[in-house]
């Protein structure tokens, strides 16, 4: 399957799903190759006529722009500009975040307003559709002036250097060129700096948690249905009645949905003991629905991000324009990634006060799900790693985009810390997994204790399969195993 780029064409975060899931390649439309090419041949052009200096192309960069470089050292001044903003340290950045930077970095040449020449962008494209993948770090971007530093990481492959995965192995890209036949690009004016600027590093996160964060609000709904179930829980403040009076769209549809989960269940259908449940289960339309819209307002501003031209300076070769500006500044996506890692924490918390009601031995659950308790602990001590966990969400949600470090000698003195705000939002998530995974697991556990009634179709099937990885747990064993059998488990559950 090949996936056009098309410039008088939008692409969708479902789009971006659809690619990366299904290991499409990509390639340019006519007008994205026209684009290029054009704005490339106007630099070119501009360069040889216009006796003003231009910044970031015959200029230094960041608080250098007044410093003016000949026309015989501008080659070296791109590559020096890699070379030298290759500062990235941490963590790697995980491989599929790298491959949505490289689809949205050449995402970004289509519209014909960065100058980079067609052999860089199809240098890139090749990248992309043979999987090598550069090795980026997680630290050292501000979220400003682009991802300055791992995008530099991106880059460096281009010119033969840094390094890559291959074929799933690191390897040196001098290596891997000498093994393809392949030659390192020779930069031409600006391009470097088009490379570098942008903000490629935050939004290729924040289309990752977008994403994922779509799949767990499914998830969450399905597991509080099932732990609802479990509980022996009311589903009263499911009805429709209460959701219309208070019409948040998020809230209405998780109210829907935990309703059809639960259609056709036995449990559900009992006449119930008592009057109200806790917060946990009654305001689970409430919370969920929350994060739901969280997620749909993130969700645009990555979509308008991802179809935008990011890098500085920023040429129009129709208006004969060549304007520096600040289209690199992350702070849209700051502000969302902030607002997406509290809206996906406050899953993992209610998640979490539902796993504690479950082990308490109330509703007629033994204590901790136990069996034989006393002997055995049961379940005691997922409801402590939950906790753990969901503590470990409520440091990470201290905001990055309420920060701000004076850099390059102050011509950068207000920056976004977007990239703290994306590396910190997709830890949250994958937290998330985790509790969701725990509560799941004490639900299910919770579910054998109701036999021989039974809850829906739907979940007695998908209990079913689970059941297939991970069984009732009859006597303690270590529950480390069968805690990360179940997050497998879920993370590959369609709902």
């Amino acid at each position: 399957m090949i996936f056009t780029l098309n410039p008088k064409k939008k692409i969708s975060l479902s789009d971006v799903e659809k690619i990366v899931a299904n290991d499409v390649k990509l390639e340019f439309s006519a007008d994205a190759i026209k684009n290029i090419k054009a704005c490339r041949a106007y630099l070119d052009k501009k360069q040889a006529t216009q006796k003003e200096p231009i910044y970031g192309v015959n200029t230094g960069f960041g608080s250098l722009c007044n410093v003016i470089i000949p026309n015989n050292e501008l080659q070296q001044l791109q590559e020096n500009l890699v070379k030298s903003h290759a500062c990235g340290m941490g963590d790697e950045v995980p491989q599929d975040a790298v491959k949505l930077m490289l689809l949205l970095k050449i995402q970004n040449f289509i519209y014909g307003k960065s100058a980079v020449s067609i052999d860089t962008a199809n240098r890139f494209l090749f990248f992309y559709n043979n999987d090598i993948l550069p090795v980026i770090y997680q630290q050292g971007s501000l979220g400003a002036s682009g991802d300055l530093a791992p995008l530099a990481h991106l880059t460096l492959p281009l010119l033969g250097l840094g390094e890559v995965y291959y074929q799933g192995k690191k390897t040196s890209t001098e290596s891997l060129y000498k093994k393809l036949k392949l030659s390192p690009i020779k930069l031409q004016s600006k391009e470097g700096l088009a490379l570098l600027n942008g903000t490629q590093f935050m939004s290729a996160y924040g289309v990752w948690c977008v994403l994922k964060s779509n799949h767990l609000n499914k998830l969450a709904d399905f597991i509080g249905a099932l732990a609802l179930d479990a509980f022996i829980g009311r589903i009263d403040p499911f009805s429709e009645l209460i959701q219309n009076v208070r019409p948040h769209k998020g809230q209405i549809e998780t109210a829907k949905a935990v309703k059809e989960y639960l259609k056709g269940s036995k449990i559900t259908a009992l006449k119930k003991e008592q009057v109200q449940d806790p917060y946990s289960f009654r305001c689970i339309p409430q919370v969920h629905g929350a994060t739901k819209d969280v997620v749909r307002h993130v969700q645009e501003i990555m979509e308008t991000e991802i179809n935008s031209v990011t890098d500085n300076p920023t040429i129009f070769p129709e208006e004969d324009e060549i304007i520096s500006g600040g289209n690199f500044h992350g702070q849209p996506l700051a502000l969302g990634l902030d607002y997406l890692a509290m809206g996906i924490a406050e899953l993992a918390n209610i998640s979490e006060r539902r796993i504690f009601q479950l082990v308490s031995g109330i509703r007629k659950l033994p204590p901790f799900l136990s069996s034989k308790p006393g002997i055995n602990s049961g379940m005691m001590i997922t409801q402590y790693t939950a906790a753990s966990i969901v503590s470990q969400n409520k440091q990470l949600c201290s905001p990055a985009s309420v920060d701000s470090i004076v850099s390059s000698n102050g011509q950068e003195d207000h920056v976004s810390m977007g990239a703290n705000a994306a590396t910190k939002c997709y830890k949250v998530i994958e937290n998330a997994y985790k509790v969701l995974a725990i509560e799941f697991m004490n639900a299910a556990q919770a579910l054998e204790f109701r036999r021989p009634l039974k809850s829906s179709p739907h979940i007695e099937k998908t209990i079913s399969e689970y059941r297939k990885k991970v069984a009732f747990i009859e006597h303690d064993k270590i529950m480390y195993a069968e805690i990360n059998k179940t997050l497998s488990f879920i993370q590959n559950l369609t709902i």
